[in-house]
């Protein structure tokens, strides 16, 4: 893959994961969520606005019965987290006895999955698990348990299939990381 640069508002972004790389990672996170939740017609929780783009591309290859609903909190404001998670449209489906994957585009501190697990056990369910396209260890600030990781990747900010800088950059198809 030739390196690309593209401008967002103030600051320069260079390829950093391929569309094609992307997609190699959702198949193998969708082959192993069909083998864990067979038989469980599990609920997808997809974390707006920037799980758009991974929600989509994993529930295509989701080949088992299951439901996809959507929540949007939101905890980061340009490049930094608040470390403030805001619920803005709450979760109106049932969730009790239910098998809960929450889908996120990043996990990055912890804040947004930690503060919607919490919000979602209160609600009893059979299990809660997390799939992200993208999860940074190093920028954790809660001890969290995800499952399905697509990517981990350094403390780099990255924009494009989803995740946005200041509300630009979702439509990319790959993969932007900021150049220092």
């Amino acid at each position: 893959m030739e390196p690309r640069t593209i401008t967002l508002h103030d600051c320069d972004f260079s390829t950093y994961i391929s569309e094609e790389e992307i997609i190699a990672r959702i198949n193998i996170l969708a082959e192993q969520i069909n083998q864990d939740y067979a038989e469980k017609a599990p609920l997808f929780l997809a974390v707006l606005n920037g799980s758009f783009m991974f929600a989509a591309d994993l529930m295509k290859r989701v080949a088992i019965p299951c439901e996809i609903s959507f929540i949007r909190l939101s905890s980061y404001q340009d490049m930094q987290t608040t470390g403030h998670v805001k619920e803005v449209l709450g979760l109106k489906e049932e969730v009790q006895n239910r098998h809960v994957v929450v889908l996120e585009d990043i996990v990055d501190t912890g804040h947004t999955v930690k503060a919607l697990l919490d919000q979602l056990n209160e609600r009893g369910p059979a299990s809660v698990e997390v799939a992200t396209l993208l999860m940074k260890p190093e920028s954790l600030q809660h001890p969290l348990h995800v499952k399905y990781v697509a990517q981990s990747i350094p403390n780099d900010f990255v924009v494009g299939y989803g995740l946005d800088y200041n509300g630009h950059g979702r439509n990319l198809r790959d993969i932007y990381k900021i150049v220092s």
